[in-house]
Order: structure tokens, then C-alpha cells, then sequence
């Protein structure tokens, strides 16, 4: 069975640490971009993803502009993006989902949450 690959994007470096750590210490791969624009220039190449962590609050680009565009690229229309947001009232995920993410995990990350969240997309 080939290891899933997943883009990180994320513009704290401590959070992308530590998924990434998880991430690899459970069969994933990983790779990470900090800004979505970087992550979208990534996804318009050639390079597999499997899935994408999403952190919906970032300057410039925020997830909710970028999971739009992301879901644009042709190639990359059926990659599942998962939104992951400190953000988590009510409406929260909603307003997440209507973005186009295909799903939502809210920040801290409960890992096995996550995990479970992952392996629905295996």
C-alpha cells in the first residue's frame, strides 16, 4: 500500500511541526507550503497529494479564498481539502463546507479525531 500524501498549509511553522510529526509517525507523508498561494502554485503542477490540511486563517489568502481555487484546478478537483480553524463556533463549519472544503477539524487538533477524519478519504 503506497503511504497517502499530504499538504500541510499552514502559516505557523509550530503547527505544521507538529501535524507533519504526527502525520509521519501514523504512515503519511508530508509536505507543507506557508502561504496558500504557494500551495495552489504546488497543486498546479505534477507533484501527488493525496489531501489537504487547510488552515482557514492566514494573511494575504485565507483558506476561504483559496479552497475555491484549489477546487478550480482541474487535476485537483477531487483532492479532499479539509479545513483546519481555530474558528469553531457556531457556523463555523458550515461556512467552511460552503467554501468547498470536504470537511473541517477544529484547532487544537484532536489527532485521533483527525485521524479518523483522514481515513475516510484512504
Amino acid at each position: 500500500m503506497t503511504r497517502k500524501r499530504i499538504l500541510i498549509v499552514d502559516d505557523d511553522n509550530r503547527n505544521i511541526f507538529a501535524l507533519s510529526a504526527v502525520l509521519r509517525s501514523r504512515g503519511f507523508d508530508c509536505i507543507s507550503r506557508t502561504s496558500a498561494r504557494e500551495a495552489i502554485d504546488l497543486l498546479k503542477g505534477d507533484e501527488i497529494i493525496d489531501m489537504v490540511l487547510m488552515d482557514m486563517m492566514m494573511p494575504d489568502m485565507d483558506g476561504y479564498e483559496a479552497i475555491p481555487e484549489i477546487k478550480k484546478i482541474h487535476k485537483r478537483n477531487k483532492v479532499p481539502v479539509i479545513s483546519v480553524t481555530a474558528q469553531a463556533m457556531t457556523g463555523d463549519k458550515e461556512k467552511c463546507i460552503a467554501a468547498g472544503a470536504d470537511n473541517y477539524i477544529s484547532k487544537p487538533v484532536d489527532v485521533d479525531k483527525l485521524l479518523n477524519l483522514l481515513e475516510q478519504y484512504k
